[in-house]
């Protein structure tokens, strides 16, 4: 269980909780590149917490702060029991989860179907507020659910859950289909409306308004915090962990002399804490294969990390010998 802190959280800029991405080893990495950005855990869900192994799913390294415990649930009085351990393990916000489409989400009646139950997200939230008043607590949802696409049907969601004592949003900038289409299809077939968390945020300028979806580029970070308080950055971030280095200068000012290599050294020690406690290598370096996309040298680095981490013995400088393909930049 962590120490108690007091992290000031930037949210102009966030990385999102994606489901075998995000994991604690993951987090670090990015924390290497990224002094700023908020990180968000894989969603949790209250069953796990409340039946499992509370230490497994929440234990983290200090250095992530600040990062955020997304909670996949619908139970008012669970919800509440979660936000304590959330604030027992010194999470600094705790994010409900409005926005998973997928079946087995659905069978535990929260993700995107509860987009259709503002009365019950607000229940939740009030209860996970009563329970640790100082705790932020957030939503992150889509723009609609299957034919509950419109934008009084998204305003009313808002409206219903700020009163409950909601301030802070992430609009995933498209519409869940409950049927018909996978969690991966979801997140690309449904059409992007930037126009419509743009919009919310004019009409709730009160409201702190973070924007995700497809964003990729520097460019449209800049452009969306013309109209919104944050973006949130998702398979970019990890499948190009440095575009967070570029995010780092463009949008906190923060020019750091770091390169690639740099981070991979300084991640090394972490690595081997971690194989001391019997983690297995390739589950720490996963999250680094996409350190150098783009680059002269990066597929050999992937290569001669994919063909090795997975042996017994492996030391952690095998990320160091990959590192040796790419060019020090």
């Amino acid at each position: 269980m962590n120490e108690k802190t007091s992290t000031k959280i930037d949210r102009r800029i966030s990385i999102a909780p994606m489901l075998d991405w995000t994991d604690r080893h993951c987090r670090y990495f990015h924390r290497l590149i990224s002094p700023h950005a908020l990180l968000f855990t894989e969603m949790v869900t209250c069953g796990a917490l409340l039946h499992g192994d509370v230490a497994r799913h929440l234990r983290f390294h200090q250095a992530e702060h600040p990062v955020a415990l997304q909670l996949g649930g619908s139970e008012p009085s669970d919800m509440a029991e979660c936000t304590k351990l959330a604030a027992e393990y010194d999470y600094d916000e705790v994010n409900i989860n409005v926005g998973c489409p997928s079946e087995r989400v659905q069978r535990g009646a929260f993700g995107a179907c509860l987009m259709r139950e503002a009365p019950l997200v607000a229940d939740c939230i009030k209860a996970m507020k009563d329970a640790v008043p100082d705790m932020p607590v957030t939503v992150k949802t889509r723009i609609g659910v299957d034919s509950d696409d419109s934008y009084e049907f998204l305003s009313d969601f808002i409206q219903t859950t700020h009163a409950a004592g909601c301030d802070i949003y992430t609009l995933h900038a498209r519409k869940a289909w409950l049927s018909g289409l996978s969690p991966k299809e979801n997140r690309d077939i449904p059409p992007l409306s930037y126009e419509t968390a743009h919009r919310i945020k004019r009409d709730f300028p009160h409201l702190h308004i973070t924007l995700n979806g497809g964003i990729t580029s520097i460019e449209q970070i800049k452009e969306n915090l013309t109209h919104v308080d944050g973006i949130m950055i998702g398979r970019t971030a990890y499948q190009n962990p440095w575009f967070l280095h570029e995010v780092e200068k463009a949008v906190f000012n923060h020019n750091t002399q770091q390169t690639p290599h740099d981070v991979l050294n300084r991640f090394v020690p972490y690595i081997e804490s971690e194989m001391a406690q019997g983690v297995p290598l390739h589950a720490i370096l996963k999250c680094t294969l996409g350190l150098f996309q783009g680059v002269k040298g990066a597929r050999a680095y992937r290569r001669h990390l994919s063909e090795n981490m997975h042996r017994d013995n492996t030391p952690a400088s095998l990320i160091l010998d990959a590192a040796a393909f790419v060019e020090n930049q």
